[in-house]
């Protein structure tokens, strides 16, 4: 919680949120720990604290307003709120993914790329069309179907982003947002130790402390086979499983991205067979491998 608020306090100024500044030089970037204190309602006491990880018990109120001053997006409230939960509270333990076979039947009936993420951004499943769009996930190890492993560590789906540095800050995001609700997961600590080990790009995006929560918009891609696409892209949460979430591609109908598209596609129909119903085989050991990466 401490770098998170320091994060967040250090992006705004006093002048954005009604202070007078007189001038001269201040010792930190962004709001004191003073300042937010008094306009949340605080002792500055109190604010230590919590800053610090040592507030008990904190209401919903204090984080309400303490997120009010620092302008926090929803995903980062409900960021705050998960840090801020006691650590003694027990927590559920994770279940096995599974993405149901009807779900991958919906995907396969398609006619655009489909593919469905789970905690950590692990891939789940996906249709033919997604999997020639962004890469055979379905032919990798277990412990390498994982959207953030591929951004960082594999040199093809680097390339395929022309915006990489946008998809990268919002895949750590993303995993940011992870970290707070499921505090102590071993896959997701092992999955940031090897990033962390492995990327100077992930260790100077992480430090940011940004939040986001998957939604929609656009991506630019330099496809191998098919050339360049500019695809909108639309993210569901499953209703029966809100940990996963369907993410679809499409372009907009006359476009030459969607013309691209459909040559990707009947590429795709030449030489490609869908994964068996229900997915991907499952992740057992996905952590042991990621584990064996990092110390090796």
């Amino acid at each position: 919680m401490s770098d998170f608020l320091r994060s967040r306090r250090a992006r705004l100024r006093p002048e954005d949120v009604g202070l007078v500044h007189h001038g001269g030089r201040r010792r930190v970037p962004g709001l004191r720990r003073e300042e937010l204190a008094q306009l949340a309602g605080v002792s500055v006491a109190y604010y230590i604290r919590l800053e610090q990880g040592r507030g008990q018990n904190v209401s919903a109120e204090v984080l309400d307003a303490i997120s009010d001053v620092l302008r926090l997006t929803p995903a980062e409230r409900s960021h705050l709120a998960d840090l801020a939960r006691p650590a003694s509270r027990p927590r559920p333990a994770p279940r096995p993914p599974r993405l149901r076979p009807a779900v991958q039947a919906l995907m396969d009936a398609m006619e655009v790329p489909a593919y469905v993420v789970g905690r950590r951004l692990d891939i789940l499943g996906g249709n033919r069309l997604a999997r020639a769009l962004l890469g055979d996930f379905a032919a990798l190890p277990a412990g390498r179907r994982n959207t953030a492993w591929l951004v960082f560590l594999d040199p093809a789906t680097r390339a395929l982003y022309a915006d990489w540095e946008e998809k990268a800050s919002s895949v750590v995001a993303f995993l940011r947002r992870d970290v707070g609700r499921y505090p102590g997961d071993p896959e997701l600590s092992a999955l940031i130790t090897e990033l962390s080990a492995e990327s100077a790009d992930f260790r100077r995006i992480w430090a940011d402390h940004d939040v986001r929560d998957k939604d929609f918009g656009r991506k630019r891609l330099r496809h191998p086979v098919v050339g360049p696409l500019s695809l909108a892209y639309e993210t569901l949460t499953l209703p029966a499983d809100p940990e996963q979430q369907l993410v679809t591609y499409h372009a907009e109908p006359g476009t030459p991205s969607a013309a691209a598209l459909r040559r990707l596609a009947r590429h795709a129909a030449e030489g490609d067979s869908a994964p068996e119903p229900g997915g991907f085989p499952e992740r057992a050991g996905a952590a042991e491998r990621r584990e064996e990466a990092v110390s090796a």
